[in-house]
């Protein structure tokens, strides 16, 4: 099969945002502190890599220490700032697996749920089979291709049920970050088929109290181009929102339609959220605003069993 992505279709979720939701300036940073950063990251990915075969030999608690601790190096390095909100009850998590599904605005997206709750990670095929993703256990997906959408599925209703933790992006694509799209429903089946909760994270990039759309993968973006923004910024903070659980009963598009209402609300007022005067650079304008409740699909590939 070709490692080419699918044509656009139906089934191939397709973003809104583009290159007129980045920024207009680029205040960047000193060249030493981009080298710096530069520097910090390879070390960062060398220890990934060399940690990869040693973390499956561990137990799962120490190896998901090893993964939140390189994932928080990883954004320490960038200049990126943790804050994180939790709002899931006390005693919640354990070793009961969990269905991660989050909004989606970077390859940096990764590291930043990593860093809170380590996973094994759906993600595009189209995606290099690095050692760093193995590392991470990312499971590579191909979007829009029907035929090989149940395996996947199956393969993560297995994993839940064994007590693992996996992570999806269910928007299907990237945006900015000023709107979430739906949910698409296909990978809440494997919580429903597995019996487990299905846990909603929101992801938000901001500087100085600002949304940053800089750190988002647009249009015609390739990783070298983020990853240039990012390390020329200061200032800049991922806040992870962790939501009470959603547990898995009904229909997996009405539990998709649940997840999406809590991962599309804007940051709560926390104390761990601090918003101040807006000094940072604006975008070009907003990308569309669009509808987090999905719309009825006319045929769907994955029959309900419950």
């Amino acid at each position: 099969m070709s490692g080419l992505p699918a044509a656009p279709g139906p089934w191939l979720p397709v973003s809104p945002c583009g290159s007129s939701c980045l920024p207009v300036d680029d205040p960047g940073a000193q060249p030493l502190r981009r080298l710096s950063r530069l520097l910090g990251l390879g070390a960062v990915l060398m220890v990934s890599v060399c940690a990869g075969p040693v973390t499956v030999l561990l137990g799962r608690r120490t190896r998901h220490r090893c993964w939140r601790g390189l994932a928080r190096a990883g954004l320490a390095v960038l200049g990126l700032r943790l804050e994180v909100i939790d709002h899931r009850p006390r005693g919640a998590g354990g070793d009961r697996g969990v269905l991660v599904a989050a909004n989606h605005i970077s390859y940096l997206d990764i590291a930043a749920v990593a860093a809170v709750l380590p996973a094994r990670f759906v993600a595009k095929h189209e995606l290099p089979a690095t050692a760093v993703l193995r590392c991470f256990g990312v499971l590579r997906h191909r979007r829009g291709r029907l035929h090989a959408l149940r395996a996947d599925v199956d393969r993560t209703a297995q994993l839940l049920r064994r007590g693992r933790t996996v992570a999806v992006f269910p928007e299907g694509t990237t945006r900015c970050g000023r709107a979430a799209g739906r949910c698409h429903p296909a990978f809440f089946q494997a919580a429903l088929d597995a019996g487990v909760p299905v846990q909603p994270v929101s992801l938000r990039y901001h500087r100085h109290g600002q949304l940053a759309t800089a750190p988002g993968y647009l249009g015609e973006d390739g990783l070298g181009d983020t990853l240039r923004r990012v390390m020329g910024m200061r200032g800049l903070t991922v806040t992870v929102t962790v939501h009470a659980p959603v547990p898995a009963i009904g229909e997996r598009r009405e539990l998709a339609a649940r997840c999406a209402r809590l991962i599309g609300s804007p940051p709560p007022q926390d104390r761990h959220w601090s918003p101040r005067p807006a000094r940072g650079y604006p975008g070009r304008r907003s990308c569309p605003s669009t509808s987090t409740t999905p719309p009825p699909p006319r045929w769907s590939p994955l029959p309900s069993r419950r």
